[in-house]
């Protein structure tokens, strides 16, 4: 069984078969779904897809609750008070998509660090996991979390791409790490894939971060550059090639850890 911790299952790019995507994905031995929140409108819509699909779908599909960096300079006056009210929902299981992007400054970095430090107070408070992002902005961004590392249950640097440095510090901060199709990409995915085999099996993460990063190992290319969570094996696959590690004892490992990190 395997777990796809980071899908934006409410882009559009999914609305005309969302349905036949979650059953492909189950085919593929994909058995939970962790819907990710990048604002607290994109948030409501991820728990209302949770909730919509309860039926057809039982104990399948989870949600995050947060605010990007990107959409930092957009947050309303009540934005946490509408996510702790979101958090109170079964189906949210962490607070994020959150953290910093020095990279792309869709948001001013004030306004980022702002919006980034409030929800990791907000996750402290109600004692909930955090689901981050980082993107050239590491040492920031670790500042802010490592007064909280013993306070907050879980962390996970989602979509990790980050070097051996950070990565070394993640893991020693006891970090969770998310590995995405960037592993599988033979242009950008080269010092990702050096350094794989320092992430301990009880640390890691699988995702797909569903509709980007299609991992480029997949033969016949797909017709579509839509990535999709039925792809999830090729990650595992591409870990296994890399660390000779079993890709059972990869999916069972990282659906250990997602369970317990997500208390699905």
């Amino acid at each position: 069984m395997l777990i796809d911790v980071g899908v934006n299952l409410t882009n559009k790019r999914f609305d005309k078969d969302r349905e036949e995507l979650i059953l492909r994905a189950k085919n593929q031995g994909v058995e939970k779904l962790l819907i990710t929140g990048t604002s607290v409108n994109e948030s409501k819509q991820a728990l209302a897809l949770c909730q919509h699909y309860q039926q057809k779908f039982p104990n399948t599909l989870f949600s995050t609750a947060g605010v990007h960096p990107h959409d930092a300079d957009g947050v309303s006056d009540d934005y946490l008070a509408q996510l702790i009210q979101l958090a109170k929902q079964p189906h949210v299981k962490a607070i994020g998509e959150c953290g910093l992007d020095f990279n792309r400054n869709f948001s001013a970095p004030e306004q980022q660090l702002k919006i980034f430090k409030e929800q990791i107070n907000l996750a402290a408070d109600l004692n909930m996991p955090l689901f981050l992002h980082q993107r050239d902005a590491f040492s920031p961004w670790f500042s802010e979390l490592k007064p909280f590392i013993h306070q907050i249950p879980a962390m996970v640097s989602h979509c990790f791409t980050g070097n051996k440095v950070e990565l070394e510090q993640c893991v020693a901060a006891n970090m969770y790490i998310g590995i995405t199709g960037w592993l599988c990409d033979e242009r950008r995915g080269k010092e990702l894939q050096d350094i794989i085999k320092l992430i301990p099996l009880n640390r890691l993460l699988i995702e797909t971060d569903a509709p980007y990063l299609t991992p480029r190992t997949i033969r016949p290319r797909p017709k579509s550059s839509r990535n999709e969570p039925g792809y999830l094996p090729y990650i595992v696959q591409q870990i296994a090639d890399i660390t000779a590690i079993d890709p059972d004892e990869i999916a069972c490992q990282t659906s250990i850890n997602a369970r317990k990190v997500f208390n699905l």
